[in-house]
Order: structure tokens, then sequence, then C-alpha cells
């Protein structure tokens, strides 16, 4: 039976890393606030490896590879995921997103897993769809909850749960500004027994219809939209020693649960995985999810 969440993680280490302009139209996000390249780039390898330390001591298993030096979201590996039946690659909305599929990684993800679609040729019509950034997954009931955006073209979407069995939920979604959020992990996470959305963030003609999709498997925590700008939403369940279910999250969204949220978590996690990651998440308009991608 297809689990929800794994123990091992893949982790990108950032090399000159950074705010990034051609994603910056669709991430609204991402904040540049001109400090030096070099600091901003230390401050990056700092914080990346403070979480990746975080993640070990708590028993998860963690793969680093470094990243390119032309990609500055490269720590954010959006651009595959992994499955029982093989490997998927993901085409990106810009061309240095695009960079970070390493010939090298691919090579070895393809030996473990086989190909199961590489779905990169649609780049060529500026179509994307941004793996598990685009598409949420709940992989036990092959449900993938999809945000409509820039980076996320609901063509591809359907394609995609037509090659690999999955029914789609898709919806609009509305950002602070008033554009679509720009992926679909910071209004939804799933874990086996529990999920969080950020209700305000979708359509209201499309709420009712995902909010009961979802409670139809799982207990759902609400979050704001307060919230979801701290990215409480862009959170991942990952298993410890001994299968443990943890709940790995940023300390900036950690610090904005109150009572009723954290009790539900600590109801289905036996450990809370935080990281400052200040630096990430200003730059970079990503946290603590989008770093991480699941090997299973």
């Amino acid at each position: 039976m297809t689990r929800q969440s794994t123990r091992h993680i893949l982790m990108i280490e950032p090399v000159d890393a950074g705010y990034n302009p051609e994603t910056a139209e669709t991430n609204d996000y991402q904040i540049d606030v001109h400090e030096p390249a070099e600091i901003v780039a230390a401050k990056y390898l700092s914080e990346f490896r403070g979480f990746r330390d975080a993640l070990v001591e708590a028993g998860v298993f963690v793969t680093t590879v470094q990243g390119p030096r032309t990609s500055p979201d490269a720590l954010f590996p959006n651009w595959f995921s992994t499955h029982d039946d093989g490997l998927v690659i993901y085409p990106m909305l810009t061309p240095n997103r695009r960079a970070e599929r390493l010939p090298a990684l691919i090579q070895v993800l393809t030996d473990r897993y086989g190909m199961k679609a590489d779905m990169t040729v649609h780049e060529n019509g500026g179509r994307a769809l941004e793996s598990t950034g685009s598409l949420v997954l709940d992989r036990v009931n092959n449900i993938a909850y999809c945000g409509l955006s820039a980076r996320t073209d609901e063509g591809l979407a359907r394609d995609w749960c037509e090659k690999l069995g999955y029914e789609l939920v898709v919806f609009n979604t509305q950002d602070h500004r008033g554009k679509p959020v720009y992926h679909t992990d910071l209004v939804i996470w799933i874990g086996t027994d529990i999920a969080g959305i950020c209700p305000g963030a979708i359509d209201e003609n499309d709420r009712e219809r995902v909010l009961a999709s979802l409670k139809k498997h799982r207990e759902v925590v609400e979050f704001n939209n307060d919230q979801l700008k701290s990215f409480c939403g862009n959170a991942l369940e990952v298993r410890g020693a001994d299968d443990a279910f943890m709940f790995a999250v940023s300390q900036q969204a950690y610090d904005t649960l109150n009572a009723v949220q954290m009790a539900a978590l600590q109801k289905h996690y036996t450990k809370i995985i935080t990281a400052k990651i200040p630096t990430i998440e200003t730059y970079g308009g990503g946290s603590a999810r989008c770093m991480l991608q699941e090997l299973f």
C-alpha cells in the first residue's frame, strides 16, 4: 500500500543563492532586501544546513546534492517527484529553474525508479507544472490538489492525473495582492491522518468543494491568510526512527500557530521539527516544504 509520507528526503544545497528576478513576477512572497549577494548566499547556506541538521537529528534520512550556480532557487527541488511506479520530470516556467535539472541526478533517480513520465517538452509552449509545488498529493487515496497559476497548467495537471491514476481537485486561489498563489503547497499540506488548508486563499466558488474533499479522509486544520504569508501551509509530514510521524515547518510559521492548531498537530505528531530560515523565506519566497523532496 502506498504511504503518504517517507523517511527519506532529498535536499539541494544552495550555491550563490538568493533573490530570483525571473520568478518574481509570479511569486508575491519574494522580497529583495538588497543585502550584498555574498552575505545573502552565506545566510542561505547556513539556514539550509541548520534545517538539514535538524531533520537528521530527528531521525530523518537526508540525501544532499549540491545545486548549480546558475539557479538561485535550486534549493527548492520542484522539478521532479518519485512514485511507486517511477520518476516524473516536470516543465518549469522560467529558464533558470529549468537549469536546476542536474543530468547526473536525473540518471541516479532514473536508475532507482525508472522513468514514468518526462513532461519537459511542454516548456516549448510556455506551459508549466512544477511538481509537488503545483500538485499537493493525497498519495493514499490518489487525489491531486491543484491551485491554478502561471506555474500550474490545468491541462498538464489533467494529463499527469491520467498517467498516474489520480483524481484531480482543481481550484483557483488569490494571494494578498490579488494574484494566484504561485504554488498549491503554500495553501495545503497533507499528512497521513491530518491536513492543513487556508480556505481564505481559495476562491469562494471552489472553497467548500476542496474542504469537503480533504475532510472526507482526514482531520482538517484551517489557517488564515496572515498565517499563509508566514508559510504555515508550506509544511511536510516526515518520518523518523521506528516510522514515527513528525511535522517539518519553519520557525516563522510555527510561531504563528494558535493553541487549537498546535493541539491538533501534537495529537498526530511525535515531534514538530522547526528551522529558522528567514533569509530563504524572504528572498526566495518559499519555505520548509519547498526545500524537501520526498524519496519513496
